[in-house]
């Protein structure tokens, strides 16, 4: 694809600013007056990337639908994501005192209000997605929606998301295995702690990305041709959106990102650099990108806005 051939900035901020219309929408039939819809609201509506439900949408759009139906999908995983972020930035976690530029939930309001927000969001993002009448105009019929709830649910939970984050916090290096993979005989351990990290990824991050492309897909009545190149896209796209972030953490600019870095290497983290060093980690994403791209080939130019956002992906700032 010729990358000057589409503009992505432009149909970013067109989607984004839709999506956020919609979470606008959803918190407004919650009384504002109460601490707990605050502080839910302080970190739903802190702006980002809105990577997922415009990925979703662009989803939809491959597949042939009206990007609109899926939607109230869209909105539910973006709260779902963001309920695990502000769980992530506790101090049991990664205890970070920035997101999106702004005081963390724990940091703006208590540790007790920020758990008690994610957990609202994680179940109100359900009754959005079970009721889209409530907010919507278009959606998909009903036995469309309880399969959406199947699958983000599977994709969220201890299965998914939720697992990937337990092992990512049980993956801290110790000096014996710093030492290993640095030894370029010991070519197992390296290998083993690879495959490792990737299966911590494919599940905490991973898992979330593909089923907002499924989600999509579904939304718009996609065959099962297309939801498996989907998948293989979204697989893939996922890995490389979490080697970039690991790259970002160690040579990215605080100020554009809103948050610090270095935390990862503070942390004792396991990431992609410090198994494979910047170069090659760069090098992996580069060639997880090629793969989602050949992927979703035979895709017409409906798919140019899935293209662009693989390309984007290894070429961000944040």
């Amino acid at each position: 694809m010729n990358k000057l051939s589409f503009d992505l900035s432009a149909y970013l901020n067109v989607n984004k600013t839709l999506v956020e219309d919609s979470l606008t929408k959803i918190l407004g039939q919650l009384d504002p007056s109460r601490e707990l819809v605050q502080a839910m609201g302080h970190s739903l509506m802190a702006g980002g990337k809105r990577l997922r439900p415009v990925l979703g949408l662009a989803a939809a759009k491959a597949c042939g639908g009206n990007p609109l139906t899926a939607l109230p999908a869209c909105c539910a995983i973006e709260m779902i994501h963001t309920y695990s972020l502000i769980h992530d930035d506790l101090p049991a976690m990664d205890d970070d005192d920035l997101r999106r530029g702004a005081p963390t939930c724990h940091k703006k309001f208590s540790e007790a209000t920020a758990i008690l927000a994610g957990d609202g969001l994680l179940t109100h993002a359900f009754y959005v997605l079970t009721r889209p009448d409530t907010v919507f105009e278009l959606y998909p019929k009903s036995s469309i929606l309880l399969k959406l709830v199947a699958q983000i649910s599977l994709a969220a939970g201890v299965n998914g998301m939720v697992e990937g984050q337990m092992l990512d916090m049980q993956a801290q290096f110790i000096e014996s295995i710093i030492e290993s993979i640095i030894d370029e005989n010991n070519i197992g351990n390296k290998q083993d702690l690879l495959d490792h990290l990737k299966k911590i990824h494919g599940l905490k991050t991973g898992r979330m990305i593909c089923v907002s492309v499924e989600a999509g897909a579904l939304s718009a009545g996609a065959d099962s041709q297309a939801l498996e190149s989907l998948g293989s896209y979204a697989d893939n796209i996922g890995l490389a959106f979490q080697v970039m972030d690991d790259i970002l953490n160690v040579e990215g600019d605080p100020d554009i990102m809103g948050k610090a870095i270095g935390s990862d290497a503070l942390n004792d983290k396991m990431t992609f650099p410090a198994i494979l060093g910047l170069e090659q980690s760069k090098a992996y994403a580069r060639q997880l990108v090629d793969i989602s791209l050949t992927a979703i080939s035979k895709f017409d130019k409906q798919a140019d806005p899935l293209r662009a956002i693989a390309n984007y992906i290894i070429n961000r700032d944040h």
